[in-house]
């Protein structure tokens, strides 16, 4: 049981570091996406720096391999708790990728993955929720931070059961999702956060 956690453990991260941003970059000339937004490698830099059509592709596939960790786990061990496991690596290979010197992105679409498999109904909830407040403000930083949290209050009150390991689980993805955004938080505070759309040089 405890190799069978290690290797679920093992998929996640490296199937996380896999970098589809980067990837993407490389392989249809965009720019370094460390260079330029955000610095992130995720959907959102992709978005902003690469057009609509790779910032989408990107979302999917960070999505996905989160999916794909997760349902390995699944296979492997039939248990929540491992899934839980996988899908936990893989977000942090997606922030910290051995692959790409330890820069990634901030863990949005991978965590929506893990939520989705883990959690389905509170995942599918604050995902909805999430998407309507991006289509009313345009932040997606904003939507991100609060989709964690809400997966968070909605899996302590209705899933965890008492379990200390699922509460310790699923805030520790919230922490870190929010960690990972707080030069947006200061951005959204001071009101200098870029919204979907909004070139660099006008956000106020």
């Amino acid at each position: 049981m405890t190799l069978r956690y290690i290797l679920v453990a093992v998929i996640g991260y490296l199937l996380g570091s896999v970098s589809v941003g980067i990837i993407l970059s490389k392989l249809f000339h965009g720019p370094d996406l460390h260079t330029v937004g955000s610095s992130s490698t995720g959907a959102s830099n992709v978005l902003r720096s690469m057009g609509v059509k790779w910032g989408v592709i990107t979302l999917f596939g960070d999505f996905a391999k989160a999916l794909l960790a997760c349902g390995i786990a699944w296979w492997v061990t039939g248990e929540l708790h491992a899934a839980m496991l996988a899908g936990f690596t893989c977000i942090l290979g997606h922030n910290w990728p051995i692959f790409f010197k330890m820069m990634g992105g901030k863990g949005v679409a991978a965590s929506c993955g893990v939520m989705l498999t883990c959690f389905p109904i509170p995942g599918a909830i604050s995902i909805l929720i999430t998407i309507a407040l991006i289509a009313i403000t345009r932040y997606i930083s904003l939507g991100s931070i609060v989709m964690v949290t809400l997966f968070a209050i909605l899996v302590t009150i209705f899933e965890a059961h008492g379990s200390w390991l699922i509460i310790l689980w699923v805030w520790a993805l919230a922490l870190i999702c929010i960690w990972r955004h707080h030069g947006n938080i200061s951005r959204l505070i001071h009101g200098t956060e870029r919204k979907i759309g909004q070139k660099e040089e006008t956000a106020k």
